[in-house]
């Protein structure tokens, strides 16, 4: 079955449009040339590249029927679902910004493995607390980017890595991979639990009250996806209670996470502004892959970062 529009093969003409004005275009713009594009009206385009991600409201009213292809600008596509046809290709972020996102989440397990949240927050000498990650059992939900680029990175602690994901095919550097589930038998073995995949129907407050109480006491988790992969509530009371050692969250539901909000104030909880990846380095990041969609797309090829609009990401 065709989940979406299939390019033709052979070159076409490099008339793309980047769209709206704001502070990434001139990046965009270079990008697009240096991949062998010629910047042009919205009009005379025949593919668009998106550059407000914060707008996703504006772009039915900037795509045309001259489109054969659009280029959004960050891996997750939630905001963009109601607009996305098979009138044409669809190419998103994934795997542009995950070397960034698993430097983040490395640096998470080792503050929440080594206590460093709560020692941010004491005002006096406290006791030693903390374990290793060396040797830890790691496991992570979700087989794309983000696990390729955090798997190399864990190798220095010899962490035993199991892979949770959609297709039961093998990473390097893992022990296992298995499907979702089997998610039940690996928790209660779970030294640090990393959440770094697609937010689906299927993945929605896939982390609950039941999926907290199999995880050892002294397990962690860190959140570098999205924030309703895990119910907020049910999060609370695992850690106020500790039924968990910790959680590091990049990504919270509702984000942004309001003043008062009682995940604020637990010592065992680290909270980022959703910034594992910052605009800043996320536009140099967008920028390359945007060159090397419009070489490949002048010549021919297949793009990289293709939804599969059936699936959702």
């Amino acid at each position: 079955m065709t989940l979406q529009k299939v390019l033709p093969n052979g070159p076409r003409q490099g008339l793309i449009s980047v769209e709206p004005q704001n502070w990434r275009r001139d990046a965009l713009v270079s990008a697009v040339e240096l991949g062998g594009g010629t910047v042009c009206s919205n009009q005379e385009a025949s593919a668009l590249i998106w550059a407000a991600p914060e707008k996703p409201e504006l772009i039915q009213s900037y795509i045309s029927d001259n489109h054969d292809w659009v280029q959004l600008p960050y891996a997750g596509i939630e905001p963009f679902i109601d607009v996305l046809d098979r009138q044409r290709l669809w190419t998103c972020g994934k795997g542009v910004y995950s070397p960034a996102v698993a430097e983040h989440a490395l640096a998470m397990m080792l503050a929440m493995k080594r206590n460093l949240a709560a020692y941010a927050r004491s005002p006096q000498w406290s006791k030693g607390i903390g374990s290793n990650l060396f040797g830890a059992k790691v496991t992570i939900l979700g087989g794309g980017g983000i696990a390729e680029d955090v798997i190399p990175l864990l190798e220095p602690f010899k962490c035993e890595i199991t892979v949770i994901r959609k297709r039961p095919i093998s990473l390097p550097g893992t022990v296992r991979t298995i499907q979702l589930e089997d998610l039940n038998v690996v928790l209660p073995t779970t030294d640090v639990l990393l959440i770094a995949l697609a937010l689906t129907d299927e993945t929605e407050n896939l982390i609950g009250a039941s999926e907290l109480k199999l995880l050892p006491k002294d397990a962690v988790i860190v959140n570098v996806a999205r924030g309703k992969h895990i119910v907020t509530e049910d999060l609370v009371k695992a850690l106020t209670d500790s039924e968990i050692a910790g959680a590091a969250l990049d990504v919270t539901d509702p984000e942004p996470l309001p003043a008062g909000h009682p995940l604020w104030n637990l010592p065992n909880c680290l909270i980022t502004p959703h910034t594992a990846n910052t605009p800043e380095m996320g536009i140099e990041l967008l920028s390359l892959r945007v060159t090397e969609n419009v070489s490949r797309y002048l010549q021919g090829l297949d793009l990289i970062g293709c939804i599969d609009i059936d699936s959702g990401y």
